[in-house]
């Protein structure tokens, strides 16, 4: 009988396999596929394997048998590709994924535009913008900082921290501006208030042109460094006399000059002022002490600008700066008695040449003295005249003062006579002081006088009594 081929030709299978891979042992083929020839990727063309003979197992295959051909490696995804690019498919699904777009599409420049220059120029406005506004000139600091925060990212040029700095110290100055103009215009509205302009007052308050004889006024208190001989006032409140006032109008008068006369110096206008309201506030309060102390003899002139429209006015009045005062000091000729009206009327003459003293002592204006002592001499004998006159019902005890009183002022007169005789400026010192001290005397006796008429003895009594 013979043996089957197959059985004398075929190797045995684990040698085979050891030869191959000696240190591993042989996975199942479902596990582990065969590296020669990978079916799944690269599929040879099927060997049709031998039917097995019933009984006998399939043969291996021959080791000395030609190789599996090779299959080529699979294409890499990420190579760049080969050719020509396809045609541009609109209706065809774009790539996305951030591998779709390109690096250059996320940096700050494209491809092909360089970073420009460092600058190397300071601009001229930037630096003009910081100067100014150092020196606190904020408008221009302002100005010029815009107009290099313009200029600069234009012409690539340094200096946007000099022109941020003159933004910022322009802005502060404006603030500290406006702070400063907002603070003078609150003291500006409280001077406004108190003397207003030449336009408008105001409200409640009239024009010192617009006041009448026997008007009360409250005048506001006058600013720092102000006094009533130096405030320019324009408008003053109106007030009923029965309420606390600062001042009341006596009557007015008017300067000298007409046309476009030279305004004058304040000297001329005290003095010219003066005169012209003494007889007037002498007429309006003729009982003088009526008037309460710290009520000063005042008056209102013209400004330049109304001296040149050709106002000439002066308001003559009494007025307090510190304090108010209620009541009127105008004496009401009607309701004086005939021997009231007559001791009034023969006083005043004296109390008017007796306001007109010099400013300065005696040794100091000479000329002055003597002039001032010659009207005394003749206001003292006028008024003994007055009060000499017959068919005056003095009363009984009033009589006798009243001759007490007309002999210390005639010698008073003689006083005032030799002094204004003098030659030498000690005679006229010695006499003067003699006259004054007689005048002392006799505004003691005054008070008595005024009582025994029923006159008021007023604040001055007391002045007059030391």
């Amino acid at each position: 009988m013979s043996t089957p081929e197959s059985d004398a030709a075929a190797p045995e299978p684990v040698e085979r396999v050891e030869l191959t891979k000696p240190t591993a042992a042989p996975a199942p083929a479902a596990e582990q596929p065969s590296a020669l020839a990978p079916a799944a990727e690269q599929p040879s063309a099927p060997v049709t394997p031998e039917p097995a003979t019933p009984g006998h197992p399939a043969p291996a295959p021959s080791p000395w048998a030609a190789p599996a051909p090779v299959a080529p490696p699979a294409a890499d995804p990420w190579a760049a590709p080969v050719g020509p690019p396809p045609p541009f498919d609109p209706d065809q699904p774009r790539p996305t994924g951030w591998a779709a777009v390109t690096p250059a599409a996320h940096a700050g420049f494209q491809p092909g535009f360089p970073y420009p220059p460092a600058p190397t120029v300071t601009n001229g406005f930037a630096v003009a913008a910081l100067v100014t506004g150092l020196l606190c000139m904020w408008p221009l600091a302002l100005a010029f900082a815009i107009v290099a925060l313009v200029q600069i990212p234009k012409r690539n040029e340094k200096g946007r921290g000099m022109a941020v700095t003159g933004v910022v110290t322009g802005v502060l100055g404006a603030i500290v501006t406006l702070a400063g103009f907002l603070g003078l215009a609150a003291a500006g509205f409280e001077e406004e208030e108190q003397y207003g302009d030449t336009r408008r007052g105001p409200k409640g308050s009239v024009a010192i042109n617009d006041l009448t004889t026997g008007d009360c006024f409250d005048q506001p208190p006058l600013g720092s460094g102000q006094s009533a001989e130096t405030a320019s006032v324009y408008w003053v409140r109106v007030v009923p006399c029965s309420s606390p006032h600062h001042g009341e109008v006596a009557g007015f008068s008017n300067l000298a000059g007409r046309g476009p006369a030279e305004y004058p110096t304040l000297t001329e206008i005290e003095k010219a002022a003066s005169r012209l309201c003494n007889p007037v506030r002498d007429d309006y309060a003729l009982d003088s002490w009526l008037v309460p102390d710290g009520m000063e003899e005042s008056y209102y002139y013209p400004s330049r600008v109304g001296w040149a429209s050709g106002d000439r006015r002066v308001t003559c009045t009494f007025q307090d700066e510190t304090r108010t005062h209620t009541g009127s000091v105008r004496t009401d000729r009607t309701k004086l008695t005939q021997a009231q009206r007559t001791y009034l009327d023969a006083v005043q003459a004296y109390n008017g040449a007796l306001a007109v003293q010099p400013e300065g002592e005696a040794d100091e204006e000479p000329a002055e003295y003597r002039t001032w002592a010659k009207t005394m001499a003749g206001a003292c004998r006028k008024e003994v005249a007055d009060l000499s006159a017959n068919g005056i019902d003095w009363p009984a005890g009033a009589r006798a003062k009243l001759i007490e009183l007309g002999a210390l002022k005639l010698d008073a007169a003689n006083a005032w006579d030799a002094a204004a005789k003098s030659t030498d400026d000690e005679t006229l010192l010695r006499e003067v002081g003699k006259a004054q001290a007689l005048s002392v005397k006799s505004g003691k006796l005054a008070v008595d006088i005024r009582s025994e008429l029923g006159l008021s003895t007023g604040e001055q009594a007391s002045e007059v009594r030391v």
